[in-house]
């Protein structure tokens, strides 16, 4: 919190008096409302960083006090921190959400080893959240046994249930291939359970051939579906079935969930109204149903383009059926908040496995932030693992992310936003990393709002629902993302267990950009449109978009990161 809270500038710590300017890590200082002051030791890390000593956090500079209690440090900081009683309130409530699910994984938390002998599915279930979001894990809406039971750290396989929905409510989209919610079914549900949905539905005197079907989360079907479609629901224009048998397990976005007992089936995402991390997590109608249409569109770029289908083999996870649900009164009304048009429907998403070479294995990059209770972190075992010496094995790591993201922003001007729960790296028997993998399109596809030759090929309806930047911000979704969101605590870690200092981890990451640009001489203005190299960046903040942009507040758009400033850009320079 101190750390995060100092990045963003939310408070300004000052350095103490008695620490000479030249010692690493220095002491520092934070008022609280009362004029005591919280002392802490720290060092400096790139994009203005703070690494926090969490055992040197004392009350007074004496060190005679210690201070461990995030709770005690916002309310006894309130003032200084500019927060409101509502904000406050409800950022308590967050916070303790937080800190309960922090200590579930702590009480279950496995030892570095162990964690990379497990799949990509399991794995998902072991890690901590995101480190640039205090407020990572609150979850608004869910009871104690709610998370007990959902959230991912539960680690608990579930059956789904589905509902049929009638296509006066529902549509359908698929890309070519899935043209029809039959060809979907085909796939997805065996035919004892399909002959029993359709049972089930002319028992009622409906026709089968009327509804679309589709898995519905437990929890918004009691929460949400239940009271504010209870119209569609007694008129039957929503028909409960029952779960299709396979077992399915919720990934770190909570409402995404991997089928186990069939995993070449399609990855699930389906709506849940509870407000985590900074929005609430329901299913956009527009972008739910224009999902199918934005998958081909990037698919056609990847599959047209011989560096990015032959050489960098990125795998792109399309979201390649969906079914959109209007709510009868909600949809109509332009004011309300968004959270009441999100409410129900579901994305089917190509599972991870089919990609996947002999021997090779899948961990999100948010793993490789992971560190064990031991201390030993995630990546310094697979370094070891590996055989490869430190600066080679990380090469390889960058080899492997940078050249289809940066391939994308300069040749098609068109970023997806790398974080660490949507970038997914692909391994080869030896733990080394080889490929990049992505997820999550629609909701994280942004295009340069100046318009490019290869935007010729992009649909009308793609166009549409596609975000758009000016091309100087298009790179902070790279620098947001991967570097600050993910590489800024990679970097610390290599130093601290692989002996790769910050200053080389950051010029090893320098070096594949411009490894990129002498591969594709003929790209050099868009290189200079899209600078990533620049000598400093806007500071985007996500904790300052809670406490001080959005707090709690409805509104009928979805709030986006804020930006404060500007800081330094490790990448300027070797």
């Amino acid at each position: 919190m101190l750390g995060e809270f100092a990045h963003e500038e939310i408070i300004r710590p000052a350095a103490a008096p008695e620490t000479p300017a030249t010692r690493t890590p220095r002491r520092y200082t934070v008022p609280l409302d009362d004029a005591r002051r919280l002392a802490f030791q720290a060092t400096r890390g790139a994009y203005d960083s703070w690494r926090v000593d969490a055992d040197s956090i004392t009350l007074d500079a004496d060190g005679e006090d210690p201070y461990d209690d995030p709770i005690r440090f916002v309310t006894d900081c309130r003032r200084t921190l500019g927060l409101d009683g509502s904000t406050l309130g409800h950022l308590i409530r967050e916070l303790n959400a937080t800190l309960a699910a922090d200590t579930r994984l702590d009480h279950t938390a496995l030892t570095a080893a162990a964690l990379a002998e497990l799949d990509y599915a399991e794995l998902e279930g072991h890690q901590t959240g995101h480190p640039w979001l205090v407020l990572n894990k609150g979850r608004l809406g869910f009871s104690a046994q709610d998370c007990a039971q959902w959230a991912p750290e539960a680690r608990k396989p579930a059956q789904l249930p589905w509902i049929a929905v009638s296509q006066d409510l529902a549509s359908y989209r698929g890309v070519r291939g899935l043209d029809t919610p039959e060809q979907l079914y085909a796939r997805e549900l065996d035919t004892t359970t399909r002959a029993a949905f359709d049972k089930k539905l002319r028992e009622r005197g409906l026709d089968p051939a009327r509804y679309l079907l589709l898995p519905v989360h437990p929890w918004q079907w009691d929460e949400i579906v239940l009271p504010l479609f209870a119209s569609s629901v007694a008129a039957g224009d929503i028909v409960p079935l029952a779960p299709d048998g396979d077992l399915r397990l919720p990934q770190q976005s909570i409402r995404t969930f991997l089928n186990v007992s069939r995993p070449e089936r399609h990855t699930v995402k389906l709506p849940l109204s509870i407000l985590n991390t900074l929005v609430w997590r329901g299913l956009p109608t527009e972008r739910t149903a224009a999902a199918p249409a934005v998958t081909a569109w990037v698919h056609a770029l990847r599959d047209g383009d011989p560096f990015l289908r032959d050489e960098t083999r990125a795998v792109l996870l399309g979201e390649v059926a969906s079914v959109t649900v209007e709510h009868p009164v909600y949809d109509v009304l332009a004011e309300v908040p968004y959270q009441y048009k999100e409410l129900l429907g579901a994305i089917w998403r190509e599972p991870l496995c089919r990609h996947l070479d002999r021997g090779e294995r899948a961990r999100t990059l948010a793993s490789l932030l992971h560190v064990d209770p031991h201390g030993r972190a995630f990546t310094a075992e697979l370094v070891a693992r590996s055989g490869l010496a430190p600066e080679v094995w990380l090469r390889r790591l960058f080899g492997a992310l940078l050249p289809p993201l940066l391939h994308f922003l300069y040749r098609y001007g068109t970023v997806f936003s790398p974080h660490g729960e949507n970038a997914i790296v692909v391994f080869d028997e030896q733990d080394i990393p080889v490929r990049l993998a992505v997820k999550d399109f629609v909701d994280d596809v942004n295009v340069s709002a100046e318009p490019l030759p290869e935007h010729d090929s992009m649909p009308e309806d793609v166009r549409a629902v596609l975000l758009t930047e000016p091309p100087a911000f298009l790179t902070q979704f790279i620098h947001s993302g991967l570097f600050v969101g993910v590489f800024r605590y990679l970097a610390p870690l290599c130093e601290q267990q692989l002996g790769v200092s910050e200053g080389d981890f950051w010029s090893l990451v320098r070096a594949e950009i411009l490894r990129y640009q002498a591969r594709f001489p003929e790209l050099k203005d868009r290189f200079e449109t899209f600078d990533l190299l620049g000598e400093r960046i806007a500071r985007l903040c996500l904790n300052r978009n809670r406490l001080h942009l959005d707090g709690y507040r409805d509104r009928p758009e979805r709030p986006h990161a804020a930006v404060h400033g500007t800081v330094p850009n490790p990448l300027h320079r070797p």
